[in-house]
């Protein structure tokens, strides 16, 4: 017989299908690593990826998913269980974890991923609050830069804030180099006063923390705080209570000396504004960036939780994300601790 007389046989037409059936979609494209052959090496180096076994390992990773939280709603694609993989150092039981602790940190905290989308936040990005610098650092990091003057209190609550910043967040992780490059965080605290200040509780505090550190699979190399007043001794005090040793330590506080700044970034990267040789400081086209991206973040944010992902709320939050109630004595210490950085 003719190979395509086989051919016929082996593989129905559609004109064999009933009037109801259509033929299945197509399979969606595998996993094509976009890293160069440097970043590979680095990825093997620092998080112990080895090539040769990823997809091995992103597979194990999904049959955990699929034993131990057999009703998670959580997308299982290649990409995007190695995200939680490059986080953790490919250790499975803490990969494991941090993507459920991703999952646990957005149904905990509504007021900030409920309705999450750029359009949703166009106040936020008008105001210049933050941004990501065009030119990542000599390490591949793109650096995000925040300005918590620029942010009026009778405008919007502090939540608004926040949801920009996990937006910027979600974007940047998409790519595979910052995945494993991570990021700097750049935090400009001029003007910052005592009463805008005192909006940054511990509750807040333990929050936010608490997702960067253990419910959101980015490295953050550094953060650099750059024109802090002496009310930001207060602020750091209610910080660092909840900040690992090794995130404490990454800590740089430069007050107004450039020159320190320049030795972790180079002017060649920085805005006019920090000493830079880069230009003015652009919000508009990050802005730009997260617009353009809304379908994907309606897709994501803005769709009701089915009702067997119910299996969360068994689960505890990472540490940080706690009821009001339980920071309430810290919340009242706050204002008094501020005022005794003057």
């Amino acid at each position: 017989m003719s190979e395509e007389s086989d051919s016929l046989r082996t593989s129905p037409s559609v004109a064999s299908l009933s009037e109801n059936e259509l033929p299945p979609p197509p399979e969606p494209p595998g996993y094509v690593c976009s890293l160069t052959e440097e970043l590979v090496t680095k990825a093997r180096e620092e998080l112990q990826e080895k090539p040769e076994w990823r997809l091995r390992d992103v597979q194990a990773l999904r049959d955990m998913v699929r034993k131990e939280y057999p009703n998670l709603s959580t997308s299982l694609d290649d990409a995007f269980l190695l995200r939680f993989l490059r986080a953790r150092k490919f250790d499975y039981d803490r990969a494991l974890q941090l993507l459920v602790n991703y999952h646990s940190c957005r149904r905990s905290w509504p007021e900030v991923f409920n309705n999450l989308k750029p359009s949703a936040l166009k106040d936020v990005l008008a105001s210049g609050f933050l941004t990501v610098l065009p030119h990542t650092d000599p390490r591949g990091c793109h650096v995000v830069c925040i300005r918590p003057d620029r942010w009026i209190p009778s405008n919007y609550p502090i939540t608004e804030n926040i949801r920009a910043i996990y937006l910027t967040l979600e974007k940047l992780i998409q790519s595979e180099e910052t995945q494993v490059n991570g990021i700097v965080i750049l935090a400009d605290y001029k003007g910052v006063s005592l009463s805008k200040a005192s909006h940054f509780g511990p509750f807040i505090a333990k929050k936010v923390i608490g997702i960067l550190q253990d419910g959101f699979p980015i490295r953050i190399k550094a953060v650099h705080v750059v024109n802090e007043p002496r009310i930001f001794k207060g602020i750091f005090a209610i910080i660092k209570p909840f900040l690992k040793e090794k995130i404490a330590n990454r800590f740089f506080l430069h007050g107004s000396d450039l020159n320190s700044l320049h030795t972790s970034l180079p002017r060649s990267i920085l805005p006019r504004e920090y000493g830079g040789t880069a230009g003015e400081l652009d919000t508009a086209t990050w802005n730009a960036v997260l617009l353009a991206s809304e379908d994907d973040f309606v897709k994501e944010f803005c769709q009701p939780v089915p009702a067997c992902d119910s299996i969360l709320g068994q689960v505890l939050p990472p540490e940080g994300l706690t009821s009001d109630a339980q920071c309430d004595d810290s919340l009242r210490a706050v204002k008094s601790q501020l005022y005794s950085c003057y």
